[in-house]
């Protein structure tokens, strides 16, 4: 019998509403046990941690994905696979988060949650829960098919790197815009073997050294470049994240540049993203991009804003030099980005 390791962080999976104020609330994992008696039923042996405190996903931060990684790895060796419960606005941050914090996991590390309360009529948090852990119990040859982080959501398993939220309102709430799916639900689950990761370390170790010392600037037409500046000037901003238009465009605005050229010359790490959700960055395609071939920006690739972002927090924790930081943002570390994209 397989064991699976619950994690219960909160969200509106585990969530029921306060009908003195009409607000959904967090209660306690117990509760979806009770709400979803099939799991009695799955042939694997179920064990579950949750969280002091659940909370709503747009609190969460660095100090909580420590404890999550904590929590995984105290558990690591005693399970055949992890499936994390996480509110939706969030859980591709805090997916994304795992990736490079989790490395050399040679088991499965599943996040998936719901668009309604799991005691809701309509709900969709039952079969999200009961396929993650199928999923997470996957083996061949005694050996976990899933050795990677993933989300699991609406018949759909994705590399947790890869993946954006893109609707408040559909069950097929999430999507990855790069890369194929790593497997789906149907009347048989049926995985990608070809498309999921595999580890090029030997031993699982945890990297939670991670710091949030990032600005985000998102250029619109006849934008002012204030904010930008600031970020520039700020002592504790060490790295921007520029979100440009189409393949890396930017206005051709001589303040622009040189406000650009000035966070180069204090070296601060200059990444660039595009504000399409699907495609890539393509610096030099046109003009408008040529100063970030002039100030060797960093190129953000085919990353989601979520990776982009994680990794960003994940390089900054090692203290690298702008070269190595360079380097190793627009390298294929964890899956987070098309190799030679």
């Amino acid at each position: 019998m397989k064991k699976i390791f619950i994690l219960y962080t909160g969200g509106t999976i585990g969530m029921s509403k306060d009908y003195h104020t009409g607000s959904l609330i967090p209660f306690q994992l117990e509760n979806i046990y009770n709400n979803i008696p099939e799991l009695q039923l799955l042939g694997v042996e179920l064990s579950s941690f949750s969280f002091e405190k659940p909370i709503d996903s747009s609190d969460m931060n660095i100090a909580l994905w420590t404890e999550m990684a904590n929590v995984i790895q105290k558990n690591y060796a005693s399970y055949d696979g992890f499936v994390v419960l996480h509110g939706t606005d969030t859980m591709s941050y805090s997916a994304s988060a795992m990736s490079f914090m989790l490395q050399g996991i040679q088991k499965p590390v599943i996040f998936t949650g719901s668009q309604l309360p799991i005691g809701d009529l309509r709900t969709d948090a039952k079969e999200n829960l009961i396929t993650s852990i199928y999923f997470a119990s996957l083996q061949e040859n005694q050996v976990p098919i899933v050795q990677e982080v993933s989300i699991y959501f609406e018949y759909k398993l994705f590399r947790a790197n890869r993946t954006t939220k893109f609707s408040t309102e559909h069950f097929d709430a999430y999507m990855s815009p790069n890369f194929p799916l790593l497997g789906t639900s149907g009347v048989t689950l049926q995985v990608e073997k070809e498309h999921l990761w595999t580890t090029k370390q030997s031993d699982f170790t945890l990297e939670t050294n991670f710091k949030n010392t990032i600005g985000v600037f998102t250029y619109f037409p006849h934008c002012t470049y204030s904010t930008l500046r600031q970020l520039v000037e700020d002592d504790s901003i060490e790295a921007i994240v520029l979100q440009t238009f189409g393949s890396g465009n930017i206005p051709n605005h001589e303040e622009n540049f040189e406000i650009l050229r000035a966070a180069r010359m204090l070296e601060k790490k200059i990444i660039v993203t595009s504000q399409c959700v699907l495609g890539k960055i393509n610096i030099g395609k046109y003009q408008n991009s040529n100063i970030f071939k002039e100030i060797d920006a960093i190129d953000g690739k085919d990353m989601t804003t979520e990776s982009i972002i994680t990794k960003c927090m994940y390089l900054l924790g090692k203290k690298l030099s702008y070269f190595e930081f360079k380097q190793q943002y627009e390298s294929n570390l964890f899956g987070e980005l098309t190799d030679n994209s």
